[in-house]
């Protein structure tokens, strides 16, 4: 068990999660009447993808889920056991007039190792994998075309990360939305998602605050 899985326990019993475990969300269209846009993005903790997203001018939401696997109810408990198939993802909706889908990728390949299969730092399992789940063949060649690029030559091994169609994204229990947000102070938070985003400002990748 990882520290995030405690951690996960403790929030559970303080009762930030009383509804019921949530079913399937509807995924929102690449292009609503809104114009506004849709990506789905794993790269181990959750937590850790929605705190670098909610930080960029243009993302208007970022919510926690599973996707890619084979279980249509999944939770957090049977995500971790590995027993489902799925990663942990986030879902972000942007403007992009804003921000656009590429420069989405561009974050998403800083903000966690691409070139580890099924791990990220100490968190271990298929559920941590680097995947991009797409929207429409659009994404999908954006995405193979993005992942060209990053790895000629960025990192030292070569880029593992899955693109998939989505098929089904599923949100995560309430007590895993905006963890960062609401829960600076734990422990998993301080030693894993500050520094992260710390070094994402350095290099100007999210503005600072």
């Amino acid at each position: 068990m990882t520290i995030r899985w405690w951690a996960g326990l403790a929030v559970l019993a303080a009762g930030l999660a009383l509804a019921a475990e949530p079913g399937p969300a509807k995924v929102p269209s690449v292009n609503t009447k809104h114009s506004l846009e849709v990506a789905t993005l794993g790269g181990g903790c959750f937590w850790c993808l929605e705190a670098v997203f909610e930080r960029l001018p243009g993302v208007t939401n970022v919510v926690s889920g599973y996707s890619g696997g084979h279980d249509d109810n999944p939770t957090y408990r049977a995500v971790c056991e590995g027993t489902t198939g799925h990663a942990e993802v986030v879902q972000i909706q942007f403007d992009p007039a804003l921000i656009t889908y590429e420069r989405i990728l561009e974050v998403f390949w800083q903000a966690h190792d691409p070139t580890t299969a099924n791990r990220q730092g100490g968190d271990v399992g298929t559920q941590y994998r680097s995947i991009i789940l797409t929207h429409s063949p659009e994404q999908a060649a954006f995405a193979e075309r993005s992942k060209a690029i990053a790895n000629a030559g960025r990192y030292d091994g070569k880029i593992v990360t899955e693109i998939v169609p989505l098929k089904k994204f599923h949100k995560a229990e309430d007590y895993h939305q905006d963890y960062f947000r609401n829960h600076p102070g734990q422990p998993y938070c301080q030693a894993v998602i500050a520094p992260k985003l710390f070094k994402l400002e350095q290099h100007g990748t999210v503005p600072k605050r």
